[in-house]
């Protein structure tokens, strides 16, 4: 679904109109995530054929921002500017400057950016900070700077500004299914772009399911020969009762994975690998039956949805999961281990003498006390190698191992009860981060789960819940928005769904509920999307549809139904089938319709249509059984 002429028409307008106020006003940045402390100077600093880099040639990491700068610089100009040791910068002009300082406020990825038309003078305690910076640095830049080829007749110009910039939560997460459906390599490192350019720090890597296991293990070859395929792929919604027909799969090999760690480290970004368990294994289960809990032979899964087939409590099968934790762990080195714990049915486990003779040989009580238990022997197991676990908020059920983390997806009270247990938390509600729920009209959207999730309540989301106290509340370690791919088997479905929703997560964890502000935030928006454009991402434009609100008043047996624009622009609509157009009635207050009526409605700016049609018929609520 690639955007119209029309579109880029329409957006182009859009982003001259509001930067033309933005630069008459001067009280915005185009910055996404804005920065926690800014303020504008006067005038500009111009990169040209005399400007000159500086860092220091003994911090390789350093060196290897100003180099990616250098590089993206000759790519998008045609200028080659050199870097000279940071020790030659004597405050001359044309100079851009990478330098680490100490300076506690800053933190781990905090910076500090002056920009005056001498110079650019980034400042860190880490190298983080100095990416995170650069990231600042791109964003001031025209939006061509992100082009991956020569842009003409553009002036490389950035505006004078002092920035300090430190972010709100140490986790700002984005997670990728590719059980489902598997990613290429060359998409999970364009993914990893855009995080790094997003300030995003923490990748989830979804690697096991029950649709497939995509990671090579070398000690458990049929995990990959057998696991990672499946005979066919469910078509459409859930309950078509429709398949394709054809054989799915895949996976990535070891070295694969390496190199999607060594590309994220590169841009600050930790890989967080899930392996599911106990349950969402059905794949591992017909790969090994012997880890499973009947002599059925199972095969890997064709539709979507929550499955019976769990791993067993066998001494071979807990054998088994460390062998593969030892060759995850010998390929992620990341600080957490997700574990999943989500969705595990126990009805295998009620059936199964073995299952029940062991609960009873343990002490005890129920199947979710032998889940706290499995999850607990994992946790030893992986505390003892020097790592953590994280799971899913259903781990809390029979009881949290010792030292988890709860990743809480189901509405917030499980990462509240988490915290307030003294455990860390990611906040990762699918009420507000669950980007594969739809963001615009379901007639008009792409095939997804779902749900709707507008780019506005995204940005509403606030991850430290007021029901925590102070101390309680340092135990939120941040917030993830997650890609489950059930029903985005494209690049292209997949990037629909997370941008521009990424903008707003963004701003959510960098920036912090303190200095985020959504009418700031529509303002800049435009030139995001406008990047995205250069980069051929297929952001979804539904910001600039016409939400079609109705409500069923019984007594007037009639419709009050309200035309909501989630951006500036005068909404124009019809009742009598046509599409709106720019001199169709102005939207002024709730409109009283009767049943069978249909709206249409549409966003107008300067007589252009910016998003798409949106339409409704009015049909009365049929009562429930």
């Amino acid at each position: 679904m690639k955007h119209s002429v029309m579109l880029r028409v329409s957006l182009a307008l859009v982003i001259f109109s509001l930067c033309g106020n933005l630069s008459a006003q001067k009280a915005e940045l185009s910055v996404i995530p804005i920065p926690t402390e800014y303020e504008l100077g006067e005038g500009n600093f111009v990169i040209d054929e005399r400007t000159v880099l500086y860092a220091d040639p003994a911090q390789a990491e350093v060196m290897h921002i100003a180099e990616s700068f250098q590089k993206q610089l000759r790519t998008v100009s045609g200028m080659l500017l050199p870097i000279l040791p940071l020790v030659d910068f004597q405050d001359q002009q044309h100079a851009v400057v990478f330098q680490l300082l100490s300076n506690e406020e800053l933190g781990a990825e905090g910076y500090h950016l002056e920009v005056t038309p001498n110079h650019i003078l980034a400042q860190a305690n880490k190298p983080a900070g100095l990416f995170y910076a650069l990231q600042t640095v791109y964003q001031l830049l025209p939006p061509e700077v992100v082009k991956n080829e020569v842009a003409r007749a553009v002036d490389w110009t950035v505006p004078a500004v002092t920035i300090t910039d430190v972010p709100a939560y140490k986790w700002r997460g984005l997670h990728l299914d590719t059980g489902r459906h598997i990613s290429s390599i060359a998409f999970i490192k364009k993914y990893l772009d855009q995080m790094a350019a997003h300030k995003l720090n923490t990748f989830h890597w979804h690697l096991t399911e029950d649709q497939g296991w995509r990671l090579q293990i070398k000690k458990y070859p049929l995990l990959t020969e057998v696991g990672a395929y499946r005979d066919s792929t469910l078509v459409g919604h859930y309950g078509t009762g429709k398949y394709d027909g054809k054989r799915y799969g895949g996976y990535y090999t070891q070295e694969e994975a390496r190199e999607i760690v060594a590309y994220a480290k590169e841009r600050y970004i930790t890989v967080v690998p899930e392996i599911e368990m106990p349950g969402h294994a059905t794949a591992a289960v017909a790969s090994y039956p012997k880890l499973g809990n009947t002599d059925e032979p199972v095969k890997t899964v064709t539709t979507w949805g929550v499955f019976p087939d769990i791993f067993n409590v066998e001494e071979s099968t807990f054998d088994f999961l460390e062998d593969v934790l030892v060759e995850v762990m010998d390929i992620f080195p990341s600080k957490y281990i997700h574990i999943g714990g989500d969705e595990a049915p126990k009805d295998q486990w009620e059936a199964s003498e073995r299952i029940q003779f062991k609960i009873d040989s343990l002490g005890l009580k129920d199947e979710h006390e032998l889940q706290s238990y499995f999850i607990t022997r994992i946790e030893k197991f992986l505390n003892s190698k020097g790592r953590q676990i994280i799971g899913w908020d259903e781990i809390l059920e029979g009881g949290l191992a010792p030292n988890a983390a709860v990743m809480s997806w189901r509405g917030e009270e499980g990462g509240i009860a988490a915290a307030k247990d003294a455990h860390y938390v990611v906040m990762s509600p699918g009420s507000h981060l669950y980007f594969d729920h739809g963001q615009g009209d379901p007639d008009q959207e792409p095939l997804n789960i779902g749900g709707y999730l507008p780019l506005e309540k995204v940005y509403s989301y606030k991850p430290t819940p007021d029901a925590l106290s102070d101390e309680e509340a340092q135990y939120i370690m941040g917030a993830q928005a997650n890609v489950w791919t059930e029903y985005l088997p494209t690049s292209d479905s997949r990037e629909y769904m997370v941008f521009p929703r990424i903008s707003a997560l963004a701003e959510v964890v960098w920036s912090g509920e303190e200095h985020k502000n959504w009418e700031s935030f529509k303002k800049r928006i435009p030139q995001q999307l406008e990047r995205y454009e250069l980069q051929d991402l297929n952001y979804s434009n539904t910001i600039y549809n016409v939400e079609i609100r109705a409500k069923y008043d019984e007594k007037a047996k009639n419709f009050e139904v309200v035309l909501h624009p989630q951006w500036e622009g005068s909404v124009r609509y019809t009742l009598d089938g046509s599409a709106p157009t720019a001199s169709s009635n102005a939207y002024e207050k709730p409109l009283k319709l009767k049943a069978g009526t249909t709206v249409k409605a549409g966003l107008f700016s300067d007589s252009k249509l910016l998003g798409s049609i949106t339409s409704e018929t009015m049909r009365i609520p049929q009562p429930k059984n």
